[in-house]
């Protein structure tokens, strides 16, 4: 009987005499840390051991090769899949490297020893059978990027190397290794949220402002002008910015699409609304522009999710107000125009969810009602008054869930109850800590914001709630 189980450095034949043309090849991991993200990428390799082309590099935001014969998808939580066809792999590759990567692993001190349960699963494709696994990474502890293993032709056939050593610098150190000319970091989400970074008027200073197209935001800038000051750039004023706010939310919008390429929600539709926290603890984050930064970060998700491309917006203290959908018409001016210059808003008083919880369930259940999910994100900083678990334990049949976010630096006591909450007939909330969601990469940032809303679709359907 063959032993399914690779050791470190063993090659075995996958082609030669058994008839195997279509593999997949699963990779599992676990983690108790909630900030990891991590990703699983396949390098299309000369006999050169080069990546010749940016688009031999495999991964979730180019999950599918030129010929089409190699697939990236997620298949779960903490697992991805690479599906190959080895019968249709062009001369021209010589070998596939199998990787394993710590998304910013070495800027957030994140490294290999976070992980745990490392596992390598190759499978036939066309039966299903399980062929060989490789469990590896027992001796990585600081690195940020792992080759799992290479698959490689040899007299005309394919053979399988279980390698399992692991890489520091990250993605950027493996694509270096592999040929890929990088500066910083080569996949393309990163390169975009570096280009945004450089465009968003938040962070651009004054002598770095260049001529922009005519921006409406209460005062006009016409095509040619300069701003003069910096403080212009901020987005709660009502005068004009230095910045195309369409430029930024396609940026964003970019990067949220290769996530939802990663966790397989490229062709769900949901309709998606933000609820804001504006109670006193909120002032300074409403006055500095990241709240409005938050709501375009949203938008993105939402200009892809929803059927009409707007979002949904409430704000809340101990009263709360529905506002007006924002969309990337609207957007430039919509936290000044709609929410800090709004008189009729109850603003900076304290904690209480549930009026505003049981309105977003009036609206998407009673005004509204469809079997198009909804989908809420929930801007929170602290104090959640514990009725909030009873609105949520009563919403479970209904088709919302609701994706809390806990920014600063509050214990958040109630809502991190809600993973293990009983009495729900699914689990209809997840809850993140972001202490400060202005320094989070839009990667990260979407990466976590969807990571449970799949497993809730597939509960709620199979319990016919959608």
């Amino acid at each position: 009987m063959r032993d399914l189980q690779l050791l470190k450095g063993q090659k075995v034949d996958i082609t030669k005499g058994n008839g195997v043309r279509d593999i997949k090849i699963l990779l599992r991991w676990d983690t108790d840390h909630n900030g990891i993200s991590v990703d699983a990428a396949a390098f299309l390799l000369s006999a050169q051991n080069r990546c010749e082309r940016d688009e031999d590099f495999i991964f979730y935001g180019n999950p599918e090769s030129r010929d089409g014969t190699v697939t990236h998808a997620a298949a779960g939580k903490n697992v991805e899949s690479l599906s190959i066809s080895l019968s249709g792999i062009p001369e021209q590759y010589a070998r596939i490297a199998v990787t394993l990567t710590i998304y910013e692993g070495e800027q957030q001190n994140l490294r290999m020893k976070e992980l745990s349960g490392l596992q390598l699963l190759l499978m036939d494709r066309k039966n299903g059978e399980e062929l060989y696994r490789f469990d590896y990474g027992a001796d990585l502890s600081d690195e940020t990027a792992v080759v799992a293993g290479e698959l490689y032709r040899h007299q005309g056939e394919w053979k399988f190397s279980a390698v399992g050593s692991g890489f520091d610098g990250g993605l950027a150190a493996l694509c270096k290794n592999y040929g890929l000319e990088v500066e910083q970091e080569t996949d393309s989400e990163a390169a975009a949220t570096a280009e945004l970074a450089e465009r968003v008027g938040l962070v651009e200073k004054a002598d770095k402002v260049e001529k922009v197209d005519r921006v409406d935001r209460g005062d006009k800038v016409e095509k040619g002008e300069k701003a003069e000051k910096a403080e212009n750039v901020l987005p709660q004023t009502a005068s004009a910015v230095p910045v195309n706010v369409l430029s930024s939310i396609d940026l964003r919008k970019k990067i949220v699409g290769y996530t939802l390429v990663k966790k397989q929600l490229t062709d769900v539709k949901a309709r998606v609304g933000i609820v804001l926290d504006i109670t006193g603890s909120m002032r300074n984050l409403y006055s500095s522009g990241v709240v409005q930064e938050v709501v375009e970060r949203i938008l993105a998700v939402a200009s892809l999710m929803d059927d009409n491309g707007s979002l949904d917006v409430w704000v809340y203290d101990t009263e709360f107000s529905r506002l007006p959908p924002v969309t990337q018409q609207d957007l430039g001016s919509y936290v000044f125009t709609h929410i800090m210059n709004n008189d009729s808003i109850h603003k900076f008083g304290r904690n209480n969810e549930p009026p505003v919880m049981e309105d977003v369930i009036q609206k998407y259940t009673r005004e509204e009602k469809e079997t198009t999910p909804v989908f809420i994100i929930f801007i929170n900083d602290g104090g959640v008054v514990k009725p909030t678990k009873k609105v949520i334990m009563a919403a479970s049949p209904l088709p919302i869930f609701w994706q809390f976010v806990g920014i600063g630096d509050s214990d958040f006591e109630v809502l991190k109850q809600l993973d293990t909450m009983g009495g729900r007939l699914v689990d209809n909330a997840n809850f993140i800590h972001l202490d400060r969601i202005e320094e989070v990469s839009d990667e990260q940032l979407y990466d976590q914001l969807l990571n449970e809303f799949p497993q809730w679709l597939k509960a709620a359907k199979a319990k016919r709630i959608l």
